[in-house]
């Protein structure tokens, strides 16, 4: 039942049939990787951007918190400047 194989792959056109098709396999396997691993690399990038937004939000909370008014006559008293 086997006993084709050896005799298809001797023959020239087989052989770089077979050859090609396996060059086309490797080269469409290697696009997909790359395809994967740009996407990977664009959540990433997303995920990042997110983080950093996320944090200079905090950032400017924190900032806001720490000017606040200590009570409500220092709160009384930046109102009535316009300070406020």
């Amino acid at each position: 039942m086997i006993g084709w194989l050896p005799t298809l792959l001797a023959s020239g056109p087989a052989r770089k049939t077979l050859g090609l098709l396996l060059a086309a396999i490797t080269i469409t396997l290697f696009l997909l990787n790359l395809r994967r691993a740009g996407e990977h690399a664009g959540r990433l990038a997303e995920r990042l951007s997110t983080t950093e937004r996320t944090h200079d939000i905090q950032r400017q909370m924190l900032d806001a918190a720490s000017r606040r008014p200590a009570d409500r006559d220092a709160l009384a008293d930046r109102l009535r400047d316009g300070r406020f």
